[in-house]
């Protein structure tokens, strides 16, 4: 008797479940015919992106190498393999995308568009590479406490971070589907540092301790800059359409000129532009644009400590 009651109950909750969907099929995906993928998997893109990361920083990341001959070798196959997995995954997205807009798929097509991608994606390395040098030198020229570049590399999560949103946003401009937001999410659960693919982020950029930074989608950020911990470069607000959604793609963050600081803490808000060589004091909350060379702070509040042991205060 306890055993058809479990059953029953075990059918009632797949029912529950897999039932009351609407027309589309949403959050049940059908399983993979000629013409459908399965989703990308979020293991595999990581894997992809852990290869890159070797073959962006040889020798620092997979395996170790004995001489300098075998790294154009080791950087060689990592490349192969991330080709061919990278074109598979891209495939996997493409046919999303096209059942979300159409209902169908055109499997050679997307294919065929994602071999494309794959290939322009891994043309724009050497640029994703000169740009990480000059954020490794920025991290290491911006922090007291680094003994190296080297240690920035290995060590920093910054650096992680950057590392992994410079290669979504390459896949983000060439409009690759899911993939470059799992990859920078995949970075924000690791580092706490929260930056959407598609900012657009100059080099020499530096991110200090990192821990709660949020980074917004049309974020305009220039060269040179440095942010610590818990800063927030997001919206203000978000305009509705006629059926009370926010309206998308339109730009809401902040603008970073070149050479800012933003100290911890600091919340800025909405499409306001903070003027080059600017200083933002910690905890600071800015609505509105800033003036190049600007020094912004919050007012400083009082201490006040009480107790027998109290100190008597300074104005008598």
């Amino acid at each position: 008797m306890g055993n058809n009651e479990d059953e029953h109950t075990l059918e009632t909750l797949v029912s529950q479940l897999c039932g009351g969907l609407d027309a589309s099929g949403r959050w049940m995906r059908r399983g993979p015919s000629p013409s459908r993928l399965p989703l990308p998997s979020r293991k595999e893109v990581v894997l992809i992106v852990e290869e890159l990361r070797a073959a962006l920083f040889p020798g620092y990341f997979g395996p170790s190498q004995d001489s300098l001959e075998g790294v154009p070798f080791h950087v060689g196959a990592l490349l192969d393999r991330v080709s061919g997995d990278l074109r598979g995954q891209i495939a996997r997205g493409l046919c999303f995308a096209c059942e979300q807009g159409q209902g169908c798929c055109d499997f050679d097509k997307c294919q065929a568009r994602a071999r494309e991608k794959a290939q322009a994606f891994l043309a724009r390395l050497p640029e994703v590479r000169r740009l990480l040098a000059t954020d490794v030198q920025a991290a290491y020229e911006g922090d007291p406490a680094a003994t190296s570049p080297d240690e920035t590399i290995i060590c920093y999560p910054g650096m992680l971070a950057i590392t992994d949103y410079r290669l979504a946003h390459e896949l983000r401009l060439l409009e690759v589907p899911l993939i470059p937001r799992m990859i920078t999410e995949h970075a924000h659960s690791l580092t706490g540092i929260d930056i959407h693919p598609g900012a657009r982020i100059g080099e020499s950029f530096f991110i200090d301790h990192g821990t709660g930074v949020v980074i917004g989608e049309t974020c305009v950020i220039g060269k040179g800059v440095r942010v610590y911990q818990g800063v927030t470069l997001g919206a203000k607000s978000f305009p509705l359409d006629e059926r009370g959604r926010p309206i998308k793609g339109i730009d809401r963050h902040p603008v970073v000129e070149d050479g800012v600081v933003i100290y911890s803490g600091a919340t800025i808000l909405g499409r306001v532009v903070i003027g080059k060589g600017s200083t933002i004091g910690g905890n600071v909350w800015l609505t509105h644009d800033v003036p190049p060379g600007s020094t912004v702070t919050m007012a400083q509040p009082k201490p006040r400590i009480t107790g027998a042991a109290a100190p008597a205060s300074a104005d008598g």
